[in-house]
């Protein structure tokens, strides 16, 4: 298990290093070298050793105690997923991954979907693949989904999807009558980013993240990696003219950073301490973010620090001003850019796009046009080009087909995961103060400290008291979009 940890380690450091620092000619080096270490690591894991000794563990997983029960049923699974791919197929796809990455780069730049188009059919027949060699006798997409979020299917999403999409359409609506209320020009114009950098750190700082145990880098487009606790790394993405968008990545990656370096240190070094799934992992970053970080107390305790930075650009510009204009709803084309309300809307195309291109029932060809017709049906709006249209995501280039609900998912859970959190601290008045040190302890107690021990809907109940409920989530942002616009 060290020796395979050590493998994971290599190559997740490498693919951080190729996201942030590796020259662009440096592409075809990066994935031959990723093709020769995903074998060895293949080899690790389907050798015939491990696996039975994971199988004999198995048989008795009654008799052991809960950390190594737990650690025999994730390497159960992961043996299984692994152990059904033919090796050359398994090595082909994650050098297919590699490449695909620099690639869509590149196509994203340039405006070029024809360029990444073949890797992206490439990764979508490979996964499609993988599920049925997995699961023969399931929907390879309910597969997919279950990788991201135990239990998930895509009934499930149907139902969940059209619940919100039922409660949200009337205020999108609404807001979208009255958006001139809100004066939202000073958040564009011009922000150095070498000051953007300094704003970066200051809310690290807030939010309680230890710069000895995790980095901010640059990037195309902002993720989290994490190797331990000891060595978590968040990125963001500056622009010049739009404040708002890097703040809010650094709090978005900060909630993930803290679930990272808050595991429990007794998980250290297995295969748990990690976040219990990606639905979870979304709910912290998504709480950070919206709930906590467009909340009036949040923007009152950071505000004094951006407008030290940003005297002229904010010159007569209250934190009042400041809390409505980073709340503003308006129907746009960007996912990461989006606003909380119409933010589900974005993801619920991707899932649309997901179910079909999995499905067969929509090529990559196709794809353009569909993302173009669904961002027209659900938001009002249309792309012109395909960099702000089906290239903008990184996430179909990395081979995560059936992570995009996770986003969601994510947000309901924060939602209520807060409602319960705010009985036994009060966390307005904390982060008004500028302390979130009792927000993460309650947090740690619930959620972070068990990494993988517990899975998500064990951790809701833990946190909550009660099985998931998504109109949490529908109450949360009704009563703040109603407050927010005078509704």
């Amino acid at each position: 298990m060290k020796k395979k940890q050590a493998y994971r380690h290599a190559t997740g450091v490498m693919y951080y290093d190729m996201e942030t620092a590796m020259p662009k000619g440096g592409a075809e080096d990066f994935a031959k070298t990723m093709g020769v270490l995903s074998e060895e690591i293949y080899k690790m894991e389907t050798s015939e050793e491990l696996k039975a000794l994971v199988a004999e563990l198995y048989e008795h997983k009654d008799e052991l105690d809960e950390i190594t029960r737990r650690e025999v049923e994730e390497h159960q699974e992961s043996i299984a997923r692994i152990a059904c791919i033919p090796m050359e197929e398994y090595v082909d796809y994650e050098s297919t991954v590699s490449m695909a990455s620099s690639v869509w780069q590149k196509a994203k730049q340039e405006n070029d979907y024809k360029l990444f188009e073949p890797y992206l059919k490439k990764l979508i027949d490979y996964n499609r693949k993988f599920a049925l060699y997995y699961a023969p006798e399931k929907d390879p997409y309910d597969t997919l989904l279950d990788q991201y979020e135990k239990g998930m299917n895509r009934e499930m999403l149907d139902r969940f999807f059209d619940e919100i999409a039922k409660a949200f359409r009337p205020l999108v609506e609404k807001t979208a009558a009255k958006r001139d209320e809100i004066d939202d020009s000073f958040l564009f114009k011009n922000y150095p980013i070498d000051l953007q950098d300094k704003l970066s750190r200051e809310v690290m700082q807030l939010m309680g993240i230890d710069g000895n145990y995790c980095t901010l880098g640059e990037v195309e487009h902002p993720f989290t990696d994490n190797y331990s606790k000891h060595d978590v790394r968040i990125t963001t993405h500056y622009h010049e003219d739009m404040l708002a968008s890097s703040f809010y990545s650094v709090v978005h990656e900060g909630g993930h950073a803290l679930y990272e370096l808050n595991t429990g240190d007794e998980l250290i070094g297995s295969p748990l301490a990690s976040g219990a799934s990606m639905g979870m992992h979304e709910s912290q970053s998504r709480l950070f973010e919206n709930i906590i970080g467009r909340s009036y107390a949040f923007v009152k305790a950071i505000y004094p620090k951006i407008l030290a930075l940003f005297p002229e650009q904010l010159k007569g510009i209250t934190d009042v001003d400041f809390y409505r204009a980073v709340n503003k709803s308006v129907p746009s084309l960007i996912r990461t850019e989006a606003d909380e309300l119409t933010y589900c809307f974005h993801v619920m195309i991707r899932y649309e796009l997901e179910k079909q291109l999995i499905g067969g029932t929509l090529s990559t060809e196709e794809l353009p046009e569909k993302w173009k017709e669904l961002y027209e049906k659900y938001l009002g709006i249309r792309p012109e080009t395909d960099t702000e249209g089906c290239l903008q995501d990184s996430h179909w280039a990395g081979g995560s087909f059936g992570y995009f609900p996770s986003y969601a998912i994510g947000s309901a859970y924060g939602a209520q995961i807060m409602e319960s959190m705010k009985k036994d601290v009060d966390v307005d008045a904390c982060v008004a103060k500028g302390d979130l040190s009792p927000v993460n302890a309650w947090i740690t107690e619930k959620i972070w400290k068990y990494g993988m021990l517990k899975k998500p809907a064990e951790l809701i109940r833990n946190a909550c008291g009660a099985a998931f409920d998504p109109k949490y989530y529908v109450d949360y942002m009704t009563k703040k979009y109603n407050q927010l616009y005078k509704l």
